[in-house]
């Protein structure tokens, strides 16, 4: 995978009209293929950073480049060519008489030819298990349906960039897995992913990279296992790690790691603390 940059901004500066400043100068690189978490606490301009890279919003100050290239001359349906933006509120998005309709609007937009039309239709369709509700009106579905319609709209227009606003919020545990296992399959197919969230149990299970802001700045863009670790940084931006993560850092004076994501982690390295607390009582007894 191509590690070259796919998104950067430089010096990015934004204002809502009347408003306060949302963005003061911010500087980033997003390499292809990177799948990355976004956090912060509420007006933190998380949102507002994301809807400059497809052109949502036009930066006051300072430049958004796409594979290198300014995004400035292009308009909306153009950058929607490359960059996916699946919005926090999927009633937001869909507007169609059936899923299939919904689904296959992008593509059909995009210019593609009626049989790439259906066979994208049909692809994402069959990948997000629509199956069953390929002729059913979207609003009469439920809302893990719903998201999953939003998400497979975006998906069938074959984006390399996919942007996704708190795609699992107002979801079960098991429809959370369930989509973020088709998110994590994307990634593995070499989409650039960036993911809004205040779900840090899904960062910590799911996304490898993360980028915390606060106050319409980037404090941190590292590896998920350093942001959480960083307990100072946590503090400043009142981020809770999960709970797994929190009883680790607990431990670490009895020898567990300080960067532990998941329970399986925490459960591998609880028992390899046994064993060396077990191997050191029997080497006590011997003598």
């Amino acid at each position: 995978m191509s590690k070259s940059v796919c998104l950067e901004t430089r010096e990015l500066k934004f204002s809502y009209p009347d408003g306060p400043t949302a963005l003061h100068g911010i500087s980033l690189d997003v390499k292809r293929g990177d799948f990355v978490a976004v956090i912060g606490q509420n007006g933190s301009g998380k949102t507002t950073l994301a809807k400059h890279f497809n052109g949502l919003l036009r930066p006051d100050a300072g430049k958004v480049c796409l594979f290198g290239e300014d995004i400035a001359s292009r308009n909306v349906s153009q950058l929607a060519q490359d960059v996916g933006y699946v919005f926090q509120n999927p009633d937001h998005q869909i507007f169609s008489a059936t899923v299939r309709e919904e689904i296959d609007f992008g593509p059909r937009n995009l210019g593609c030819s009626n049989d790439k039309v259906d066979r994208r239709t049909e692809e994402a369709i069959e990948y997000f298990g629509l199956g069953n509700f390929a002729d059913c009106q979207p609003a009469v579905l439920g809302f893990g349906l719903r998201r999953k319609v939003s998400i497979a709209a975006v998906y069938a227009m074959k984006t390399p960039v996919l942007i996704l606003d708190e795609p699992t919020s107002g979801l079960d545990l098991k429809s959370t897995n369930e989509l973020m296992a088709v998110i994590s399959e994307l990634h593995r197919l070499e989409h650039t992913i960036i993911l809004i969230t205040h779900d840090m149990r899904v960062v910590a299970e799911y996304v490898p990279h993360c980028m915390v802001m606060r106050g319409g700045e980037i404090l941190a863009h590292d590896e998920t296992r350093e942001i959480f670790k960083n307990s100072e940084l946590l503090l400043e931006t009142q981020i809770a790690v999960p709970q797994i993560s929190e009883l680790g850092n607990r431990m670490t004076p009895y020898g567990m790691p300080d960067d532990v994501l998941t329970v399986p982690e925490f459960a591998d390295e609880y028992s390899r603390i046994l064993s060396g607390l077990e191997e050191g009582k029997k080497s006590a007894d011997r003598r």
